[in-house]
């Protein structure tokens, strides 16, 4: 059995499946709360933003996970 740690909170992963209970973000596992924090954060700033861009999203998400994965939390 495999063993995942959300590189975010650092919490393991219980019955680890990707797409459904941990995902990659920029080569970081994420597990599902963590991820739904950060798509939060994610929307808000998306929906202000004009006009919208690709590589100013790529960047931000980016930037929010190695944020997160450096304080601990999303």
């Amino acid at each position: 059995m495999i063993s995942v740690y959300c590189d975010v909170c650092r919490k393991k992963v219980d019955d680890p499946m990707t797409g459904r209970t941990f995902f990659y973000y920029a080569s970081h596992s994420v597990c599902e709360t963590c991820k739904d924090t950060l798509e939060l954060q994610i929307k808000n700033q998306v929906r202000v933003k004009e006009p919208y861009a690709t590589d100013w999203y790529e960047k931000y998400v980016d930037d929010l996970i190695s944020k997160a994965v450096q304080k601990g939390k999303a």
